[in-house]
């Protein structure tokens, strides 16, 4: 026999020997048998495919017979294909639902708070408190601005109002600008077309209430019909302020200095509601923007206290009260979407200031 037809009449018999010793090994060939996928074509040498003597040597067929044993591991197809979620690059919108909340909404979506005010001046004006039931919001995909475009405006002008660059606003795939007429130095962007403006912002109105000291409490005139004439005398505060109701947890928003300066404090209709220090009445009955009946105290030193969303109002302008004294009603009146006291401190120096940083249950 030639040295080659040799080596591969051995190297068939070592195929051979291995496929058995790799099926023992893993337990699924039983004692005193080989297995059908491992045995070689018989040799015919009538067979020039089979024959050794020929150039050739075909091992043969592997039998593609179901095993008989199941401790193998079986691999099937997935037919499921998983996308990748994409970032949104165009506005979608959400109804408002009983319940529902500026920050809640916004954390949904993965957005900034401002961002929802940003993206629905029109229906919400600034004002969290105008947040109701059944209203369609416009959902931003980034945080950012939605502006309309008004007649004269330039690129460069909005993006300078908003703080960003005018690459931004034209690099937003959603604004669908033509980048060619962009490029050429034009800007044809039609009146009244919305865009959004990544990472875009603009200072918020601050809805109240405002200011409101014994020495002008008629500034407070447009606020609504519980703004107080002249007021110049009355009881002074300590500086030392008392939980202003009889429940201690929160039932709404917290504070947060841009949106919300103040606290939503849980209670039922009716619970009683107490001057947090002495002071003197310089608003008393209904307000607008939101806050239903309201009283707002000067404490004479520097501080203003505001009590909101009230059911009933038991004082009147220019009364005295002392600390911990009963001026009204908790409730739900106006903007809320269930009872609460709204609770605010605001000082000459500091401003609005979070009020858990001066007052505690």
């Amino acid at each position: 026999m030639p040295k080659i037809k040799t080596t591969r009449f051995l190297l068939a018999a070592m195929v051979v020997f291995i496929g058995i010793g790799v099926a023992a090994c893993a337990g699924r060939v039983p004692s005193g048998s080989v297995p059908v996928a491992a045995q070689a074509t018989p040799i015919n040498h009538d067979n020039p495919e089979t024959d050794p003597d020929s150039d050739e040597i075909v091992l043969g067929e592997m039998a593609l017979q179901e095993s008989p044993f199941d401790g193998g591991v079986r691999r099937y197809a997935n037919l499921d294909t998983i996308i990748p979620n994409r970032p949104r690059v165009d506005v979608t919108s959400y109804t408002v639902q009983t319940g529902d909340n500026l920050f809640l909404i916004a954390e949904n979506y993965n957005l900034k708070p401002e961002t929802v005010l940003w993206g629905n001046y029109e229906l919400l004006r600034d004002n969290p408190q105008f947040l109701q039931p059944g209203q369609e919001l416009v959902i931003l995909p980034t945080d950012g601005v939605y502006y309309q475009w008004q007649e004269g405006d330039s690129l460069n002008g909005v993006a300078n109002f908003f703080k960003v660059e005018s690459k931004t606003i034209i690099d937003w795939s959603g604004n669908q600008l033509d980048l060619t007429s962009i490029a050429q130095g034009e800007t044809l962007i039609d009146d009244g077309t919305w865009l959004i403006i990544p990472g875009g912002r603009r200072e918020l109105k601050d809805w109240g209430p405002p200011a409101i000291t014994r020495n002008n409490p008629a500034a407070a005139a447009y606020y609504g019909a519980g703004y107080c004439g002249n007021v110049y005398e009355g009881a002074i505060g300590t500086g030392i302020f008392v939980w202003p109701t009889s429940a201690t947890f929160l039932s709404g928003y917290d504070y947060s200095p841009t949106l919300h300066p103040g606290i939503d404090i849980a209670g039922s209709v009716g619970n009683a509601i107490f001057a947090t220090d002495s002071g003197v009445v310089v608003f008393a009955g209904w307000s607008e923007y939101g806050y239903g009946f309201l009283i707002v105290l000067d404490h004479g030193n520097g501080w203003q206290s505001a009590y909101a969303h009230l059911s009933a109002v038991g004082v009147s302008c220019g009364q005295s009260v002392g600390r911990g004294t009963v001026i009204g009603g908790l409730g739900s009146s106006g903007n809320s979407s269930g009872p609460h006291l709204h609770f605010e401190l605001r000082s000459d120096i500091y401003g609005k200031v979070n009020p858990w940083d001066f007052v505690a249950p």
